[in-house]
């Protein structure tokens, strides 16, 4: 079976084509930064308007690439939610055209779970049951994947996601939008032993996460400082945030008894985290994976490969209900079978 997959539940549009027999066939993806950096954040309408300039543009770039045409696909996936409603509609109302033009099933598929199904496109895979630490956009959970398809929500931040932490606290620094690939860049010069960040909620028992408290010590910290003390500062807050994630992730291995550990998500492609956990994987004797840097943040080839397996197994979406929250372990309620 080959499938379009489309994502555009926030600031990327992403558009690839998978296929059973030979994987990935076409990538394409085209980022929004430049035109959200003068807000300083994503402005959801102006999101909507560029998807619908960019999206037609990427799949005929994307079928000019894998070298197919039109006629040889044979389902598409779309990004239901979470996202940003007018967002999504964006590949929502492009799908059910092409679909019905082409006559082809189309689904729409749980963001969450295409970021934890990434790592399939790597040679290196993970073996059932493993832990995922997900950690993208808004959302910094554990979960335990059973099987394909069966996935129990074992965590997740009470507040503020690591990656709003990351973001908001490089916002405040005044570094370049999106903030946090900046602050872990800034991180690289500093001392961390320099300033005592806090690991929250590393006391407690449990797999919840919380940074509200960090990211308002970060505040106070760099109220009281200059900018020549803004790398230690970004070493000292990188190291609680990496640390905190990482203590909770073994924790997690320990409760489940699971020896296989997944990081997918744009805080994913953290190279500190990276390294850190391949450290400990070593020595601890646990194995980790990640998807590469490219397939952490929103791209359209995890979404075409979660379309394939979900397609290829006769699910469609016969009615399309878009969805601002979708739980990664409700996946289930929404999927219709032919």
């Amino acid at each position: 079976m080959i499938v379009l997959g489309i994502e555009s539940s926030c600031d990327e549009t992403g558009v690839a084509i998978y296929s059973g027999e030979k994987g990935l066939l076409a990538h394409q993806l085209y980022s929004q930064i430049a035109l959200h950096a003068q807000y300083g954040g994503v402005v959801p309408e102006l999101a909507s308007r560029d998807h619908i300039r960019k999206l037609p543009l990427l799949v005929n770039a994307a079928i000019e690439e894998a070298g197919i045409n039109f006629s040889d696909l044979e389902g598409i996936a779309f990004t239901r939610g979470p996202g940003l409603i007018g967002a999504l509609m964006v590949a929502a109302t492009y799908a059910q055209g092409l679909g019905l033009a082409l006559n082809i099933p189309i689904l729409g598929v749980n963001h969450m779970e295409a970021h934890l199904m990434a790592v399939m496109l790597e040679e290196r895979k993970p073996e059932y049951p493993f832990v995922t630490l997900l950690v993208s956009g808004g959302h910094t959970q554990l979960v335990l994947v059973k099987a394909f398809g069966e996935y129990e929500l074992l965590g997740e931040s009470l507040d503020d996601a690591v990656g709003e932490a990351f973001d908001k606290t490089a916002k405040i620094m005044g570094l370049p939008y999106p903030g946090g690939p900046e602050l872990a860049k800034l991180a690289q010069e500093g001392d961390a032993s320099r300033y005592e960040f806090p690991r929250p909620m590393l006391n407690r028992p449990g797999l919840e996460f919380s940074f509200s408290g960090i990211k308002t010590k970060a505040l106070l910290t760099i109220e009281n400082a200059t900018k020549a003390d803004y790398p230690d500062i970004a070493a000292g807050f990188q190291e609680a945030l990496v640390d905190t994630l990482i203590q909770k992730s073994l924790r997690a291995l320990k409760q489940t008894g699971a020896t296989e550990l997944v990081v997918s998500g744009g805080v994913g492609a953290n190279k500190h985290l990276r390294a850190e956990l391949r450290r400990l994987a070593e020595t601890l004797g646990f194995n980790v994976y990640f998807p590469r840097a490219e397939f952490c943040t929103d791209n359209g080839a995890m979404v075409a490969y979660l379309g394939y397996e979900r397609l290829s197994r006769g699910e469609v979406s016969t009615e399309v209900k878009l969805k601002a929250r979708w739980p990664i372990d409700q996946v289930s309620q929404y999927i219709e079978s032919e």
